[in-house]
């Protein structure tokens, strides 16, 4: 019920656009004739071939070229989309929808939303629009939207692992047998059950809630911070505790997982003063936007053991370049973008976006909660 309301609520908001902005709306549905449309994803290479549901990258291009160049709509696919001779900025022009992920993000600027004057639509083949200038594609009149839930199950999994990675010392103990050691103490002086261990979310919308659902079987303390309260049933059902003040909720926790989307509002949210809040010794597990965090007050907190450990699989920028500090700061167990491009995720997100193109054609609606910007409005989530 309390999704459902969300969901609802974010309708309600989003439909009710000003004159002025909606005036400004780049006609929310397609106009007759073909389209260009640019996928931007990454490259697989020799990997593409070894998954037939392998969709998600270049290769696969979503698994939809075939059925949008049968109705005549030029389809354009690259993992090619930063500098000014990239293969992206060869289309911005032209092009009338851009599809784009989270793990492979072509930043769509300010100064690329004024070049790009046919463009109308903006997909995120996955779950997070932040890569997108949100106030200038709303100033511009873009419809951006996203494919709500469609790798919840897949991050919230993931976050578990993480969390079970940290708490037990894995990384190191790993380590050893690839390189050939064998040192149980080395390892075992900071294991620990999960049992017991106060577990707080930042943040418990689709994929706090699902983590927080998950964790319930290991008995521990669990509390979550969030704009919205979940029904009292769900919540006693979960067995959660609501924190209505972040600050007061962190020293609380032996485990912060962060679960928010990156706004205006979160970016650089947990700086040296917020990471002093928490207990020496916590974990952190980040698989929502790397720009919520404070670069370097990460690696200084993991370096001085502040933070005892610390597991993501988002940076900023993506793809992370050679020299980012995270690569290198102890007690991490880092990955690249890989949470919510599991097959099953790639699955669903390719079939959400096929179903939006569907629909654009067609000049219907897209299911309401996958709007992030609509005839100049914002989601909630991101105002």
């Amino acid at each position: 019920m309390a999704m459902k309301r969300v969901a609802v609520s974010a309708f309600q908001a989003l439909s009710s656009s000003s004159p002025s902005s909606s005036s400004l709306t780049r006609h929310l549905h397609a106009s007759a004739g073909s389209k260009k449309i640019v996928g931007v994803f990454y490259k697989a290479n020799d990997y593409a071939k070894l998954n037939p549901n392998f969709v998600g990258c270049a290769e696969g291009a979503l698994g939809i070229r075939d059925w949008l160049e049968s109705q005549g709509h030029q389809y354009i696919v690259t993992d090619d989309k930063e500098g000014p001779g990239c293969e992206l900025e060869k289309h911005i022009h032209d092009l009338e929808v851009l599809i784009t992920t989270p793990f492979h993000p072509a930043y769509v600027t300010a100064e690329r939303i004024k070049r790009a004057k046919n463009l109308k639509l903006v997909l995120t083949a996955g779950i997070g629009s932040d890569h997108v200038d949100l106030n200038a594609a709303a100033a511009a009149g873009l419809t951006v939207a996203e494919v709500t839930g469609s790798n919840t199950v897949s991050v919230a999994e993931d976050e578990l692992m993480r969390i079970l990675i940290l708490v037990r010392n894995f990384i190191p103990g790993h380590h050893q047998v690839i390189n050939g050691d064998w040192n149980v103490a080395g390892i075992a002086y900071r294991a620990y059950d999960l049992e017991g261990k106060t577990v707080g979310t930042v943040g418990a919308g689709r994929i706090g809630k699902l983590l927080l659902q998950r964790l319930k079987p290991f008995n521990c303390n669990l509390l979550y911070h969030d704009r919205l309260k979940m029904e009292p049933e769900l919540e006693k059902e979960i067995g959660a505790k609501f924190e209505e003040d972040l600050d007061a909720m962190l020293p609380k926790c032996d485990i912060v997982v962060i679960n928010m989307p990156l706004t205006d509002k979160t970016r650089g949210m947990f700086d040296k003063e917020k990471i002093a809040k928490c207990k020496k010794g916590v974990l952190f597990v980040n698989n929502a936007r790397g720009a919520i965090m404070d670069t370097q007050a990460v690696v200084d907190a993991c370096s001085s053991g502040h933070i005892a450990g610390y597991s993501g699989d988002v940076w900023y920028p993506q793809p992370a370049p050679k020299d980012h500090p995270w690569r290198y700061m102890p007690n991490q167990a880092m990955t690249p973008h890989i949470s919510g491009t599991t097959i099953d995720a790639q699955l669903r997100y390719a079939d959400g976006v096929k179903d939006m193109l569907n629909r654009y054609f067609k000049g219907e609606d897209f299911p309401a909660q996958n709007y992030i910007v609509k005839e100049g409005e914002l989601a909630s989530q991101y105002r």
